[in-house]
């Protein structure tokens, strides 16, 4: 069976991560993105909550609420 290659252009410290992922020296580059775990869509507040659930104090959780109902809309969207 014959694959389609890409050639990609990565920088020193993605190339060595991707050394050290892999299992065996033989393991090819493809082997270790197709096993690379992928965040899927956009990350929200309620993922982290979920994710942070049992680990965080009701005290931060509080703090956190507290900081969201403060959050206004900036006044210019485009500066920080």
């Amino acid at each position: 069976m014959c694959m389609a290659t890409k050639t990609v252009s990565i920088d020193e410290e993605a190339y060595e991560r991707l050394v050290r992922a892999r299992r065996h020296s033989k393991e090819s580059f493809s082997k270790v993105i197709h096993r690379a775990r992928w965040d899927e869509g956009v990350r929200r507040c309620g993922d982290l909550l979920t994710r942070a659930h049992g680990r965080m104090s009701i005290d931060a959780l509080d703090l956190l609420d507290e900081a969201q109902s403060a959050d206004a809309r900036p006044a210019d969207k485009w500066k920080h």
